[in-house]
Formats: structure tokens, C-alpha cells, sequence
């Protein structure tokens, strides 16, 4: 696999291909995640609104739900999903709102365009060497003074940091998952020019096995100066 299609990309496709209808049913139920979450979501609708107000792209978007609690918060979103069978759900979902298939380590769209970048629990799938790639792209598309929120279940330093899944709802898939602790997203975050402002960790509630973590980062104005809110 060269490098601009890398394996992890082509293995996590597939895989959610194959489990999207369940992950659909189980995890579309906006108003069932957890209040600190959507409370941290309102929070960076707020900041991306008063620079201006979007657009916001919702990388990772799954079904949608994240995209369409974004846009009744006002903002305009679009969502990019690896899997085209989660984007057709998606769009069958929230057909008043616009998805389609991409990978964040190539968005393909142009500089300095969106106001802000979403990555809910979806760069865990992506291996460290190719992290510098996603956040320079979530760099390059932002304009100056734009925000990217992160979120995903906090490793720990002693951990291998890795988890393979073979099966996941009765189906068989080939996925990784990558641990980070916030630190160390914080360091990568600041090497692509993304200076992180805000840190949560929630510890894990009901069925959930790991912290949750939230990463709050924003592109310098031009100059490099973080200036504003």
C-alpha cells in the first residue's frame, strides 16, 4: 500500500463497512451521550461562532449525529467519513446536511477554509507515524484563529498502547485502535502549529473502560499570535 493510501486506511474502511448498520443503531442517540460531552461540543460552537461561525468539518462523522447536534447549535457542518456505507447513513439520516467520503489524512479541500475541525473517537484509528500528516491537515485547512476539538479515550504511559479487534457486533474486521495520553496529543498538536488551550478528562461512566479525553487546540492568528477568544 503506497503512502498516499496506507494500510490502516484501507483495513478501517472496511471494517466499519461491515459494522455500520450496528454502530448506527447503537451509537446515533445524540441526546444519550454523556452532558459533560455535549456540554465540551456547545463549548467549541461557541468559540467557532464568535470567529465568525464555520464552516465546521465533522472528520470521522459516523452516522451523523455529531454533524447535525453541530448544525442545531447553529453552526454550518459537513461530515467526512472513511466508510461510504456510514456516509450513506449518514445522509439518510440528516438529509438536510452534507456528507461525504474522505480521509483525514487528505481532505482535499482548500487552505484556510473552515473555521473548525471535529475529531470525535476517530484518530485512534490512526497508527503515531502518521499523526504529523492529520494534524498538518487539520493546520492547513483551518484559518487563522480556527480550533480543532479532539476526543478519545485516554491511554496510559505504562500501556503498550495498542489494541487489535478482529470481531466487533458479531462481524469480523480487521481494526486497530491507537492509545495517547493528552500530553502527548498536546505535543503533536503544537509541532503541526496547533496550540492546545484546553484539556478534560472524564472518567468512565456505565459501560465505557477508559477515560474519556478532550483536546481544545486552535491555529494561531496570522503571525503566529494567539490573539481573541
Amino acid at each position: 500500500m503506497n503512502a498516499e493510501n496506507p494500510e490502516f486506511i484501507r483495513a478501517t474502511r472496511i471494517s466499519y463497512d461491515t459494522i455500520a448498520d450496528a454502530y448506527a443503531e447503537r451509537f446515533s442517540d445524540w441526546p444519550g451521550v454523556h452532558p459533560m460531552d455535549r456540554a465540551l461540543l456547545g463549548g467549541f460552537a461557541e468559540l467557532v461562532g464568535a470567529r465568525g461561525g464555520g464552516p465546521v468539518a465533522d472528520i470521522g462523522c459516523g452516522p451523523g449525529q455529531v454533524s447535525a447536534a453541530l448544525a442545531a447549535l447553529g453552526l454550518p457542518v459537513f461530515g467526512v467519513d472513511l466508510s461510504p456505507r456510514m456516509v450513506e447513513l449518514a445522509r439518510r439520516a440528516h438529509p438536510g446536511l452534507r456528507f461525504h467520503v474522505g480521509s483525514m489524512t487528505s481532505l482535499g479541500l482548500p487552505n484556510e477554509t473552515l473555521g473548525g475541525v471535529v475529531a470525535l473517537y476517530s484518530v485512534i484509528h490512526v497508527p503515531d507515524d502518521h499523526l504529523p500528516t492529520v494534524f498538518a491537515e487539520f493546520h492547513r485547512v483551518l484559518v487563522p484563529g480556527g480550533h480543532v476539538l479532539l476526543a478519545f479515550q485516554a491511554g496510559d504511559e505504562d500501556e503498550a498502547g495498542h489494541l487489535h479487534l478482529a470481531e466487533r457486533f458479531g462481524h469480523p474486521i480487521d481494526l486497530d485502535y491507537h492509545w495517547h495520553t493528552p500530553d502527548t496529543f498536546a505535543e503533536r498538536l503544537t509541532k503541526a502549529g496547533l496550540q492546545p488551550v484546553a484539556r478534560v478528562l472524564r472518567e468512565p461512566q456505565g459501560e465505557e473502560k477508559r477515560a474519556r479525553a478532550f483536546l481544545l487546540a486552535r491555529k494561531g492568528d496570522r503571525g503566529g499570535v494567539l490573539k481573541g477568544p
